[in-house]
């Protein structure tokens, strides 16, 4: 089955989230959803969604394929769509890099929904900063149960946000 040409996005991720969330979420992102190697066919992920990439959902049927320029532009097109409705929820993020990419990078996985309703993001905007980080460990599960993959992810992005608060 040919490629679907990629969305594009109408801003760069630099420039809705600025140069240094950009530097951690793009790699911090694609480490968890590919190990860093994006898959160029479509596959099911954990709860049966079709994926392609580093984990970009929706407009992927089986037997969809991609080129490795195409996953970047698909998945630019991506985190642009998550970190738009993160920082329009959470606006106290502008100015705190770490914090904003662990927060794209929760949202990514548990959808902006998910994310603008969640303990974090009330935390976040009441300016309740580790707390905030700590309650990322509580999104570690899928199907209703604990996901090893998933707890190590949280526990990363926990670190991530916890990166440059004052003890």
């Amino acid at each position: 089955m040919p490629s679907i040409p990629p969305p594009r996005p109408r801003r760069s991720l630099v420039a809705v989230v600025g140069v240094t969330a950009a530097a951690l979420i793009v790699p911090f992102v694609s480490q968890w959803e590919s190990g860093g190697k994006p898959r160029l066919t479509a596959y099911r992920d954990l709860v049966g969604v079709w994926t392609i990439c580093d984990g970009v959902t929706g407009d992927v049927r089986p037997g969809s394929a991609e080129t490795p320029d195409g996953c970047k532009a698909r998945e630019e097109a991506a985190l642009v769509r998550h970190a738009d409705p993160v920082l329009a929820c959470t606006p106290v993020l502008r100015d705190r890099p770490a914090q904003l990419a662990a927060a794209v990078s929760l949202a990514y996985n548990i959808g902006t929904n998910g994310y603008c309703a969640s303990t974090i993001a009330r935390r976040f905007n009441a300016h309740q900063w580790r707390a905030a980080c700590d309650a990322f460990l509580l999104w570690n599960r899928a199907g209703g149960r604990v996901v090893p993959g998933l707890d190590r992810r949280r526990h990363a992005e926990r670190a991530l946000c916890l990166k440059g608060l004052a003890r």
